[in-house]
């Protein structure tokens, strides 16, 4: 029997913003049942799609995108913050709730033609996913899904992925911000 993943994630209020409600992951990866949970639920959920490569997002997106990339027999790689990855990269600007980001890939790190599952831990208002989303597409691969542990409806990111005509796959909602 599966277990409610949200069991094993810590809410904080007022972080990093008063009435924000931080749903803080370090609880289920400091509890080895709550881990194994959740690397076993989402292998299992993504058992049924084609991927060549995971890719996942700095820095929570990292951790169990290279767990869920060793249990399905797949390579894993870095989109990270710019300035972070030694090699020749491309970057992707992307908005924030109060100015922009940038995030970068390895221009060798995914092939043209390969399709990808995108994987972070949580699904915000999705401009991270979509920056990754992009650079994934101008090395001129496919995500073919884009997964996370995490989804919180209010704040639309899932439906700004899926209307980029990516489907995603999270494992638990949270109400509120």
């Amino acid at each position: 029997m599966t277990k409610d993943l949200r069991e094993f994630i810590r809410t904080i209020p007022d972080f990093p913003h008063k009435g924000i409600l931080f749903r803080d992951i370090t609880t289920l990866f400091n509890d080895a049942d709550g881990l194994h949970e959740c690397v076993d639920q989402m292998a299992e959920a993504l058992s049924d799609y084609e991927f060549d490569q995971i890719a996942g997002l700095e820095a929570r997106g990292f951790m169990l995108g290279a767990a869920l990339a060793y249990k399905m027999g797949l390579g894993f790689t870095m989109i990270r913050k710019a300035g972070k990855l030694p090699g020749a990269t491309i970057s992707q600007e992307y908005e924030l709730e109060y100015g922009k980001a940038i995030v970068e890939i390895h221009d060798d790190a995914i092939q043209a033609g390969q399709k990808v599952l995108l994987f972070d831990d949580l699904i915000a208002t999705g401009g991270t996913a979509e920056a990754g989303i992009k650079l994934i597409e101008r090395l001129g691969a496919q995500v073919t899904l884009a997964a996370f542990i995490i989804d919180l409806p209010a704040l639309g990111g899932r439906q700004k992925i899926e209307n980029l005509g990516v489907s995603t796959h999270v494992l638990c909602e949270f109400d509120g911000l």
